[in-house]
């Protein structure tokens, strides 16, 4: 049986990225009754159905450790909702699984965002494999960007950082471009002498395709060694990613108010100096209220916290739920 009338509202909280999915049931005062992590949500890969049988193995593992059957909300923050659409269709899919008596999709940035603030109000940038922006303010207007790669204008992310390195590196090899270490640096990482061998490597599938977002983290250390073509790099990072914050805080009319702009993704919470110090100092020019932080709580907190504030919970149910998640954490 599921929830009756008598039973306390409770939350699915969802937070379903590329490469793993985090679930919990928490109850309107915050309590978190089970937990559990599956595999990663990728839809375009295998399917709406499929993906959403894969999601179906944590959520029936959590329920059954919680002593649940279904809940009153659920609140999913999932990857490749990239646009209003695609939430709407997952929404529609995970109503037909009668998980929840209801149901909200939002992207999987969102959580991040929700997960670094008091209350569903700033700006959150993430760089991991790709890039996006969103922003909410508590009367529910949002701030977003379709975010699905070049076509809609993007630039940055872990993909797209190592992508420009490579280009470069084999520019500066063969005389085209500009000289950069990273004709040294980036072949060295695979064991490999010259950029020409990488190149052969990559082409030939020597070296797997996904092994290239392994890049990402040779780009930074090698402008941190010094090399103005990698620091380029490094500083236009910094650059989109205060002009996604800028234009959201602008259309949220949040510009002049304190507002926080959290920063989450393996990109920016890596703790890169050159890029952190380009970030503040560009906001702090720009958006002189905006105070910035990093997210360190992990995103299904944000997915939970949602749900709370779709149920009316107060913030002490918000304070109770980060907790549990604060000291997992430590």
């Amino acid at each position: 049986m599921g929830l009756t009338a008598a039973e306390p509202p409770t939350v699915l909280a969802v937070d379903a990225g590329n490469s793993k999915t985090d679930v919990a049931v928490v109850t309107a005062a915050g309590e978190v009754l089970a937990t559990a992590r599956g595999g990663g949500f990728r839809p375009p890969a295998v399917g709406v159905t499929a993906a959403l049988d894969a999601l179906a193995e944590p959520v029936t593992r959590a329920f059954a450790d919680a002593g649940v059957t279904s809940v009153t909300h659920v609140s999913a923050c999932l990857a490749n909702a990239d646009l209003p659409v695609e939430e709407e269709r997952l929404a529609a899919a995970l109503r037909a699984r009668a998980w929840g008596t209801s149901v909200e999709v939002r992207n999987d940035t969102f959580a991040v965002l929700r997960a670094g603030v008091a209350e569903p109000r700033g700006v959150a940038v993430v760089c991991g494999a790709g890039i996006n922006c969103v922003g909410m303010r508590p009367d529910g207007r949002t701030a977003r960007f379709p975010a699905i790669g070049r076509i809609s204008g993007d630039w940055g992310g872990g993909w797209g950082l190592a992508e420009e390195a490579l280009w470069h590196a084999a520019r500066a090899e063969d005389g085209r471009g500009e000289p950069t270490a990273l004709s040294r640096t980036l072949p060295a990482h695979f064991g490999l002498p010259t950029m020409y061998a990488l190149i052969e490597a990559l082409h030939l599938e020597h070296v797997a395709h996904d092994r290239r977002q392994e890049l990402t983290p040779v780009l930074f250390a090698t402008a941190a060694a010094g090399d103005p073509v990698a620091g380029a790099l490094v500083t236009r990072l910094a650059e989109e990613v205060t002009v996604m914050a800028t234009v959201a805080l602008t259309r949220l009319d949040l510009l002049a108010e304190e507002t926080p702009v959290v920063l989450g993704g393996s990109v920016l919470t890596a703790g890169h100096a050159r890029l952190d110090d380009g970030i503040r100092a560009l906001l702090a020019a720009r958006a002189p209220k905006a105070t910035v932080r990093v997210v360190t709580a992990g995103p299904v907190l944000g997915a939970a916290l949602l749900g709370l504030d779709r149920l009316g919970a107060g913030a002490e149910a918000g304070d109770r739920a980060r907790g549990h998640w604060e000291r997992a954490t430590r």
